[in-house]
This record gives structure tokens, sequence and C-alpha cells, in this order.
């Protein structure tokens, strides 16, 4: 089985993550998946890339630490977090986010719950290219108050 959490900068493939996470488990009934793209435009602004950055073996270690915190809270058989760093394009994928579980309602909620982790408190830096120039791209409010539904209180306050 392939590790839970990869911070790399080639591209994934969203079948071949979702058959080895399955690794022909008997058990699960649900897959539940998110992936996120980079979009053309923030904030009202253009964007023609965005780059990513991050600490070495700490992105991993918080990812997986999160991980963990989703198996106390919901029924999970496996999880996967990819995310990619570097340079991207619009259109590009930039996050993987998929879990298995016996139900539904567990996979949709973990999924979410890993994904609302990611986009507030992995130790990640994103940089935009605008018309403008270069701006760094801060979490917004709304994505700490989706953490703080979990009782996860933010560090970027």
């Amino acid at each position: 089985m392939a590790a839970r959490v990869s911070i790399q900068t080639e591209d994934f493939d969203l079948t071949t993550e979702v058959s080895q996470l399955r690794a022909q488990d008997k058990r699960v009934g649900a897959v539940c998946s998110f992936i996120g793209t980079v979009r053309d435009r923030n904030d009202g602004q253009s964007v023609s890339t965005m780059e990513l950055e991050h600490y070495p073996g700490m992105t991993e270690r918080s990812i997986e630490a999160m991980i963990d915190e989703a198996f106390k809270r919901f029924d999970l058989y496996a999880a996967r977090v990819i995310h990619r760093v570097g340079v991207l394009q619009p259109l590009d994928q930039i996050v993987l986010v998929a879990v298995t579980s016996a139900h539904r309602g567990e996979s949709f909620q973990a999924c979410e719950f890993l994904m609302d982790y990611l986009k507030t408190q992995a130790p990640f830096w994103k940089k935009e290219q605008t018309p403008e120039g270069a701006r760094w791209v801060d979490a917004r409010v709304s994505d700490d108050a989706a953490l703080a539904r979990w009782g996860i209180e933010s560090r970027n306050g």
C-alpha cells in the first residue's frame, strides 16, 4: 500500500490512487475523495501561476498527525493525502484527499475534516502571480470557521 501522505511536484491519477487505497479490502463500502485544482482567479484578480513551498518533513508529520486524528474521530479503513508543491498552472490538480470506510457518512465527514485541516493548518506557503505582481496567499476567515466546527482552533488567528 502507498504511503498515507505524499508531498510531490508531479501530478497524480485519481483512479490509481483510489485503487491502491482500496487495495482489495472487501470491508470498504464507501470511498470519498476530494481533488482541489488551481483556479485562474482569486480575490477578483487573474492568477497565471501558483507556487507552493513547504518544510520537508514537518509538512508530512503535520498531515500524518491529522490523519491519525481523523482515524480517532471516524470509522475509517484507509486515508491518502497528496499535496503538490512547486509552480502550478490554472487547471492543475493541487491536492487529493481520499478515504475509505464501511459507510458513506464516515467517508464524507472524514474527507471534509481532512480538507478543512489542510486549508488552514498544514505548513504550506502559496504565492500567486497576478498582473500586478506576486502576492502571498493568506488563509481565509471562512476556512478557519470550517475548521472550528470540528473543535479545532486555527493557528492563523
